[in-house]
């Protein structure tokens, strides 16, 4: 009887044990989650002396994604990043859907794409695949061929064609 009261001690004993331990690791979890940032917000980006915002290449994928997912934070905010500049054909006569990007990673390696569709203004056109620095306004326009759906875009002050060309492949890490 002594042996099965002992046993019946040490048992619980171990399993309060594991509910404290539960509970430490959960509170350490949380302590985490609150102190780690879940976003990139607009606190955390580069803002240099001209009041821009400047997406690099260690951060480029959170802070174009923090765009799309806080927009309103972005709104006539100044933008400048590099990437690749691209644009898609216009369908029966209309201008080409521009954009400056960098290849990411997607479902099957690095065919994934991120980056701002850009509204060039006054900018000239460079070659499509030229390296570019684009500059400018964080606005939304609402597209009459895609079923009035808003989109992101960058309402480029300035678009330089640039020599050096930068990490093409960006990634989370």
């Amino acid at each position: 009887m002594k042996k099965i009261k002992k046993m019946e001690k040490t048992h619980e004993t171990h399993k309060t044990k594991i509910i404290i331990g539960v509970v430490f690791s959960a509170a350490a979890l949380l302590l985490l989650l609150f102190l780690v940032p879940l976003s990139t917000g607009t606190n955390e980006v580069n803002i240099n002396e001209e009041n821009i915002i400047e997406i690099r290449e260690r951060m480029f994928i959170q802070q174009i994604l923090d765009i799309y997912t806080n927009t309103d934070e972005y709104l006539g905010k100044t933008v400048r990043f590099e990437g690749i500049y691209g644009e898609n054909p216009g369908r029966d006569g209309e201008e080409p859907t521009r954009f400056v990007f960098r290849h990411a990673p997607g479902c099957c390696g690095y065919d994934g794409m991120v980056g701002l569709l850009v509204i060039l203004g006054d900018c000239p056109a460079p070659e499509p695949n030229a390296w570019v620095e684009a500059t400018g306004k964080v606005d939304t326009i609402v597209s009459e061929v895609s079923a009035n759906v808003e989109f992101v875009v960058l309402r480029l002050s300035s678009l330089r064609v640039l020599e050096t060309r930068g990490r093409e492949f960006v990634s989370l890490r």
